[in-house]
């Protein structure tokens, strides 16, 4: 079996599988020797934001000498970008020695049996076996939906827990309040195991203490009391983080630069470096000093969120009611500098019109550009181009083509800078473009 033969495997599997109990994939997992025992697992859940905190957390601990794996999800191009060793995303050859070797298991499974693994499943089998064949010492996990009942939740005793920002998103699976939702993504949570977590909302924050309090579970909580800006540019923030977070902690003050434009990277790159110290704490090496955290989160990098890609160009794929506030919060402050126009993309079952509503109030964009993406998912441009036109005077341009937006919206972009958001699915399509 090569690359693509395996490649297409997986995406397919949606069509004859769905979702599992968690015992059919520690199954799995079980028959592949648990890899994820002989690596230390720093697991990260929440609805927004965990994938850059776990960008974050692979940068810091590469330059404190870790070899180090990350675990995300979706990708934006290729599959292989969901497995990083030190940041690098694995070869086409040893994802499909990987996976052929989780197909045997597979195969194994279903004669005894056992239900095959869903997507993410599978993604996540692969994944301990590359991890494990690359001598991984720390595996940054990001949780795929909710924690509870997660895949990833299978890791018996991470290093760490992580609980980033929580909002309501995917409620059809992890509940209508935010309350419901922070009960599934706790659910990560482990006996004493240590839990960093975005404190900023108390209903969350109630659920999350609650359980670490259950589990005997020492936690360390963000606010943002903890951060005063210091400078901004198009490119980066600079600001003070004060991690005196436990009246027993010694810590001074740590300047960080993070390498976006957008302020919520503030939360994300700070739950980052206090994940980091609550780790060096654990293992007392020295290693993973304040100059440390500072170089690996000003040199991080985390496609499609916040990324300039180009002069002036930036994608971001927010796409939920949280993800969507924090654009248009950055947008708008970049607009008391510079004027802004946006390219713009959503599928069908996020709530489009409210997210086009808020854009033109608070965004106020010199023009828009909007296209399609998603598949099956599709919203026709011709119909997103009609509810920016309910609430904008500006000029709104239809291309049901990305590449033609796309070339469109930077014709008519001038002195503004453009941002690209609304979906992931535009965030890859811009990048396959790219290159």
């Amino acid at each position: 079996m090569n690359y693509t033969e395996a490649v297409e495997y997986i995406e397919s599997t949606p069509k004859f599988t769905k979702k599992n109990k968690p015992e059919n994939t520690a199954e799995l997992i079980k028959r592949l020797g648990n890899p994820e025992r002989r690596m230390k697992v720093i697991h990260v859940a929440g609805t927004n934001g965990k994938g850059s905190v776990c960008a974050f957390l692979a940068s810091i601990l590469q330059k404190a000498g870790k070899r180090t794996g990350l675990f995300t999800s979706p990708h934006l191009v290729e599959i292989t970008e969901r497995f990083q060793i030190n940041q690098v995303p694995v070869s086409h050859e040893s994802f499909t020695d990987a996976f052929v070797r989780v197909k045997r298991e597979i195969d194994a499974m279903i004669a005894d049996g056992y239900a095959h693994p869903a997507y993410f499943e599978l993604l996540f089998a692969v994944g301990l076996l590359l991890f494990e064949e690359a001598g991984v010492e720390y595996l940054v996990l990001e949780t795929g939906l909710g924690g509870r009942l997660d895949a990833t939740n299978l890791v018996e005793r991470p290093a760490a827990c992580v609980i980033a920002s929580i909002s309501l998103d995917h409620m059809e699976y992890l509940g209508d309040t935010v309350a419901k939702i922070a009960a599934e993504k706790a659910g990560i949570i482990k006996e004493g195991v240590p839990v960093v977590y975005d404190g900023r909302n108390p209903e969350s924050e109630q659920v999350i203490l609650a359980q670490a309090q259950k589990l005997h579970a020492p936690t360390y909580r963000y606010d943002d009391s903890m951060c005063e800006i210091l400078a901004k540019t198009d490119k980066s923030i600079d600001f003070m983080l004060d991690c005196s977070y436990d009246k027993n902690d010694t810590a001074k003050k740590l300047r960080i630069t993070v390498p976006f434009l957008a302020e919520y990277q503030i939360v994300n790159s700070s739950l980052a470096a206090m994940t980091a110290r609550v780790i060096e704490a654990q293992e007392k090496s020295g290693m993973i000093g304040d100059g440390t955290i500072a170089e690996g989160i000003r040199t991080a990098r985390w496609p499609g969120r916040m990324e300039t890609v180009l002069p002036g160009v930036v994608l971001d794929g927010a796409h939920n009611a949280d993800g969507i506030r924090e654009f248009i919060r950055t947008a708008a402050d970049v607009r008391e500098r510079m004027p802004v126009s946006l390219l713009f993309s959503a599928v069908v079952e996020k709530e489009y019109e409210k997210m086009i509503q808020e854009i033109c109030e608070d965004m106020q964009p010199e023009f828009v550009v909007v296209t399609q993406v998603g598949g099956a998912r599709v919203v026709p441009a011709e119909t997103l181009a009609e509810v920016f036109r309910r609430y904008t005077t500006v000029p709104v341009v239809a291309k049901a083509d990305v590449a033609e937006a796309f070339a469109e919206a930077l014709a008519r972009r001038g002195d503004s800078m453009l941002f690209c958001a609304g979906s992931l699915y535009l965030v890859g399509e811009i990048k396959k473009i790219l290159l």
